[in-house]
């Protein structure tokens, strides 16, 4: 099994350091994502790795051996690269001509292409899907379609260590799938080591078994993508804001990018005040987008652990919160009530309703009673959401009998709160004139 190790390597463009000790290594079988800011010596870290680059200081070790003292041709039949911009277009060159260039580190001296070269550059094409355009010229092809013959080329070569600089770059959705499951595929079963630089987290997080975060040339982290793709790593390198969770289909890590509030929010945004009452992940996105416009947003009850709690709390929005798994006590209830009564208006989801978080709908209707507009999300039927025996039915059938407007979207509701934001800022507003 092939071992690449990288160890203290330094690199320079002309006086200019681009990497500064900067020490990794991977193991065969091992899929490792790069990622950082534009600038930050992903690319270069490839150059240096497929000895393009030299390093002032440090080298890099293919097993025991140093690549900067191996024959060029040994180290092209270990080491791959499928680079981000397609080369080899300005060459009238067909499809199947470019992916057999992988083939001569194996060929000697003005020899010729046999069968057994034929037969790999055609499992490499078919394996990305492009064994249809062998006869194509290259510069006939679209820029995606050229990405996957790069790729078809590397693995032509029949590598130890594959090095991909943003492999799906030129690629639509269904493609990149496509590509990094066959690239997964071969990493786990032949023992393929593989380098991949990624600008996307997402993508990233789905595929790769550990991560290193690059940043002004250093290593900012590295290990296992729960290790390195945090919230704080990200604020820290790219100046962003972000929510992570795992996804609840692929399991795997799901980054969320949070924009910062709008510099020129309107003095009308700022005073009005919503409280969203949520649960089950229902709130995240609408807390998401009342934040970024500027809204005065607070939420509860919600239980700790729940995602809404968790969206609430990287935000910094005033939360009631409860504990994991146990009925809202009469205490938060109260609590709950109390910031109620400060808000311009209140927002339920369409959340499950079970017997622990009855009290919420309750204290919605409190706030109808009370005259504050209240709108209730309903996507989804709350007969496929009511685990109470039917108590949150009739709740809700009576919050829209005393007046709360029912609405079938987030953007519907968020049309109606900007009408009434407009209005209530400027003139006392009687609940029944923005129905």
């Amino acid at each position: 099994m092939v071992t690449l190790r990288i160890c203290g390597v330094d690199c320079y463009y002309e006086s200019i350091k681009v990497l500064e000790n900067v020490s990794f290594s991977i193991n065969g079988g091992e899929f490792v994502g790069l990622l950082g800011p534009n600038g930050s010596g992903k690319t270069t870290l490839l150059r240096t790795i497929s000895r393009v680059l030299k390093p002032k200081a440090g080298t890099v070790y293919l097993n025991n051996a140093d690549i900067y003292k191996m024959k060029s041709r040994e180290v092209a039949r270990n080491i791959a690269v499928a680079p981000q911009d397609a080369i080899m277009i300005d060459f009238d060159l067909t499809v199947l001509d470019a992916v057999l260039m992988g083939r001569h580190p194996y060929m000697g001296r003005f020899k010729m292409e046999n069968e057994r070269d034929l037969a790999i550059a055609r499992r490499a094409m078919e394996l990305t899907n492009t064994w249809h355009l062998a006869e194509k010229r290259i510069n006939e092809l679209s820029s995606g379609e050229r990405q996957r013959v790069m790729i078809a080329r590397a693995l032509a070569q029949e590598p130890k260590v594959l090095l991909l600089d943003e492999p799906t770059v030129h690629l639509d959705i269904n493609n990149q799938l496509e590509i990094m499951d066959i690239l997964k595929k071969l990493c786990m079963k032949e023992g393929l080591a593989i380098l991949a630089v990624f600008h996307d987290f997402n993508l990233a997080a789905r595929y790769c078994d550990y991560l290193i975060l690059l940043n002004k040339g250093k290593i900012v982290s590295v290990g296992k993508v729960e290790e390195v793709l945090t919230s704080e790593n990200i604020k820290e390198v790219f100046q962003v804001d972000v929510f992570v969770k795992r996804h609840p289909i692929t399991g795997t890590l799901h980054v969320i990018p949070i924009s910062p509030m709008k510099e020129k929010t309107s003095v009308n945004n700022r005073r009005f005040h919503v409280h969203i009452i949520c649960g089950g992940g229902t709130g995240a996105q609408l807390m998401k987008t009342l934040f970024e416009e500027g809204f005065i947003v607070t939420t509860g009850v919600l239980h700790l652990l729940d995602t809404d709690h968790e969206m609430a709390t990287l935000l910094g929005i005033t939360t009631v919160s409860e504990a994991p798994f146990s009925p809202i006590t009469e205490e938060n209830h109260k609590e709950n009530l109390k910031i109620i009564s400060k808000a311009n208006a209140i927002i339920v989801t369409s959340m499950p309703i079970g017997y622990g978080n009855l009290l919420n709908l309750k204290a919605a209707l409190a706030a109808v009673e009370s005259g504050i507009p209240t709108f209730i999300i309903e996507d989804t039927p709350i007969a496929q959401r009511d685990f109470t025996n039917g108590e949150a039915q009739k709740l809700l059938s009576e919050l829209k009998k005393k007046g709360a407007i029912s609405v079938r979207s987030q953007n519907e509701v968020l049309h109606l709160l900007n009408r009434l934001r407009a209005k209530i800022c400027t003139e006392v507003l009687s609940y029944e004139q923005i129905r």
